[in-house]
């Protein structure tokens, strides 16, 4: 049995983890993970997450959980998610991360401490999702100058950066397909008189309402015909059961950053 440990316990995606843990046959929970001073500390995880008795209390401290653990998955915040990691690369352990709002210099020091020890680095962990990932830069050069490019991102009212990582890295996909720099040609917002769309820009728009779980279109637009592709989730479990499949996969690989379409060997 693979022993998890599963950081940001008591929060919507960590609640989701905790109870697929406990159903699986392959996986097993050692450990629950939230912040100084969460109100969840000393609960049981399962009791937190609806799953049942647990026997794993929710603590404050990583490095008391390691020797138990094999994995750490890891949705919580970027400040959060750098200190555990800091701590599984001291424990040589692996690491499931679907955190994102990285900044460029929180985003550096991840990929660093990252390649040190086994690590899966995903904004995303549906498997629908990296398929996506896969064919839209194809799709883009093939596409090529004449055709408009957007990316339209939707999500509940309490996530707390924008765009989602997933948009981002769509968009980073898309312009590499394109040949193009998105710092150069990215644009989040439109408002007054704008004048006409610029030639070469890429689009990233963002929702937020209710309790959407995450929807994201790429829509290509050309004269007389426009193409979206569109994944919509239903449900957090599409990705928990992502990151739970990149658990099983990453505690067998050798010290590295791989993402999720090394783990659906889709590359």
């Amino acid at each position: 049995m693979i022993k998890v440990i599963v950081a940001g316990a008591a929060g919507r995606m960590g609640c989701r983890l905790v109870s697929l843990v406990r159903d699986s046959t392959a996986l097993t929970l050692a450990g629950a993970l939230e912040g100084k001073g969460h109100h969840a500390l000393g609960e049981d995880a399962g009791e937190m997450a609806g799953a049942g008795h647990a026997g794993i209390p929710i603590t404050d401290d990583l490095a008391a959980l390691m020797e138990r653990g094999d994995v750490v998955i890891d949705f919580s915040a970027p400040e959060a998610t750098l200190g555990h990691l800091r701590i599984v690369a001291q424990h040589r352990r692996a690491m499931v991360i679907g955190t994102t709002g990285f900044s460029a210099s929180e985003l550096d020091e991840l990929k660093s401490l990252g390649r040190q020890v086994p690590c899966v680095l995903s904004p995303n962990m549906s498997v629908g999702v990296n398929l996506i990932y896969k064919v839209i830069g194809e799709m883009a050069k093939t596409l090529g100058e004449e055709y408009d490019i957007e990316v339209i991102e939707a999500h509940h009212r309490l996530k707390k950066d924008a765009p989602s990582g997933t948009a981002l890295k769509m968009a980073e996909i898309l312009a590499r397909g394109v040949n193009r720099d998105l710092n150069q040609v990215g644009v989040y917002a439109r408002k007054g008189l704008i004048g006409e769309r610029a030639r070469g820009e890429i689009g990233i728009q963002t929702i937020r309402a209710g309790d959407i779980v995450g929807d994201h279109t790429v829509l290509f637009g050309g004269m007389g015909e426009r193409i979206e592709i569109t994944h919509r989730a239903s449900s957090r479990d599409t990705f928990a059961r992502g990151a739970l499949r990149a658990a099983r996969w990453v505690v067998r690989q050798h010290p590295g950053l791989y993402d999720m379409m090394d783990v659906l060997s889709l590359r």
